[in-house]
């Protein structure tokens, strides 16, 4: 560890505060993007139901790392010249997108048909019973996989490297390129990343567990 200094603690804190920040807009874009698709889904006319099952599909059927250098290479082709961090936020969107909404599409279902008839019952217009019946007892359902997800997102993230973004992973291999020192730095950036989910995993289980209480 002699060979680290403060300014590679720096540099690695920094790749740390990217990271956060990607996995942030990730989840932003892939959550608004997810919620069309689950939407699409579960409500939409036939020919949107089905334009929505081959986008997912077609999503989840695709490796991450191959829809970076589509985003980072592919659009500048298109005239659209974008920065590795506009790349790699549109990718894991995208990305994201197929997953939340896969999963928000599964609980908006699982909401018992009777809240809805009863409901309709009440002579409450079909977007009513969506937004005020539906949707908020699908959003507690969906909260504790939802946060739990978000620990792939942080993990993915460091697949950004693959198009020349520095978020954690990639500032570790920078410093351990003029220290060689592998072990030590990539001990600490499994620590760093750590630090990250396992937070979110432990929220994840809570949830899930009050979840499962306030229902019984």
């Amino acid at each position: 560890m002699g060979f680290l200094n403060a300014a590679h603690f720096q540099f690695l804190f920094n790749g740390l505060l990217w990271t956060v920040g990607l996995s942030l807009l990730a989840f932003a874009g892939g959550g608004l993007l997810g919620f069309a698709v689950a939407l699409g889904s579960s409500y939409g006319p036939r020919w949107s139901r089905l334009a929505v099952s081959v986008y997912i599909k077609l999503i989840q059927g695709t490796p991450l790392l191959v829809l970076l250098p589509l985003a980072y290479f592919g659009l500048p082709s298109l005239g659209l010249n974008v920065a590795p961090l506009t790349a790699a936020a549109l990718a894991l969107s995208i990305y994201v997108s197929a997953y939340l909404g896969e999963i928000w599409r599964g609980c908006i279902e699982s909401v018992p048909r009777t809240q809805a008839e009863a409901a309709e019952c009440l002579a409450l217009r079909w977007h009513q019973r969506v937004w005020n019946v539906i949707l908020p007892q699908a959003v507690k359902i969906a909260t504790p996989p939802t946060v739990g997800f978000m620990v792939q997102i942080v993990k993915n993230t460091s697949l950004a490297s693959a198009i020349g973004f520095v978020e954690l992973a990639r500032a570790g291999q920078i410093i351990n390129n003029s220290t060689f020192e592998p072990f030590v730095i990539f001990v600490i950036v499994a620590a760093l990343y750590f630090a990250l989910c396992y937070p979110l995993s432990v929220l994840s289980r809570r949830l899930e567990r009050s979840f499962h209480v306030a229902h019984r």
